[in-house]
């Protein structure tokens, strides 16, 4: 499958003993069980957001584990289903930061990918029903590394960590062109205890602007 400007860094690591073992390990969870999201969609961030055209990364942890809505872009879900809790509250903190009106607005972020939002799992497939079930199998080797060739590359971006999974990722961006936004997950456990008011879309809009590039549309 083509992925634009990601194919040379996605060929890089097919060839490496960990994604070698990572592919064998999914291929069986697939034949044997229901994962999600499906198979065809995993690496949806990649198709809808190209290498070159990255200007924030919002990191996420692994994808809905209840049917019908992992969509493989962290955080969305389709725009028939019920909008999750999390990004219920990302809505909130958008609209008191931004004012945006989200009355109308469904759980679909395919509009923030294609603006250059590259909606990324730390780990890319989860059993259903079973959180983290797919953790250390060799999708953090993988996203970790993708992290790196992002944050390798000198046109300035934004990686927003949300919650201590994400900010863990911190070490790697090491690139002072880059902004880091992090503070804790939207989550109902922790949206009150400091998500709320961090205001990361006005920041990372004022920061792309000040790098001559155009803001999200939120």
């Amino acid at each position: 499958m083509d992925f634009g400007g990601w194919n040379k860094y996605l060929e890089k690591e097919y060839e490496k003993d960990y994604f070698k073992n990572l592919k064998e390990f999914i291929v069986h969870e697939y034949a044997t069980k229901t994962i999600y999201p499906a198979k065809k969609d995993i690496f949806n961030c990649f198709k809808l957001t190209d290498f070159d055209q990255v200007k924030v990364v919002i990191i996420g942890q692994d994808p809905y584990h209840q049917p019908n809505q992992a969509v493989g872009l962290a955080f969305s879900v389709p725009s028939d289903v019920p909008i999750p809790p999390s990004l219920r509250n990302i809505y909130q903190e958008l609209s008191n930061d931004l004012g945006v009106d989200i009355k109308k607005k469904n759980g679909d972020l395919t509009i923030w990918a294609k603006q250059g939002v590259l909606l990324l799992n730390a780990i890319m497939s989860v059993e259903r029903g079973k959180p983290l079930s797919h953790k250390d199998k060799g999708w953090e080797i993988f996203t970790n590394n993708i992290l790196s060739y992002l944050n390798d590359t000198d046109k300035p971006k934004v990686f927003i960590l949300w919650g201590n999974y994400a900010r863990s990722r911190k070490v790697i961006i090491t690139n002072p062109k880059h902004l880091i936004i992090e503070s804790p997950h939207p989550s109902p456990f922790s949206a009150y205890y400091g998500f709320f008011g961090s205001k990361p879309f006005s920041r990372t809009n004022e920061f792309l602007i000040s790098n001559g590039l155009e803001p999200i549309k939120w």
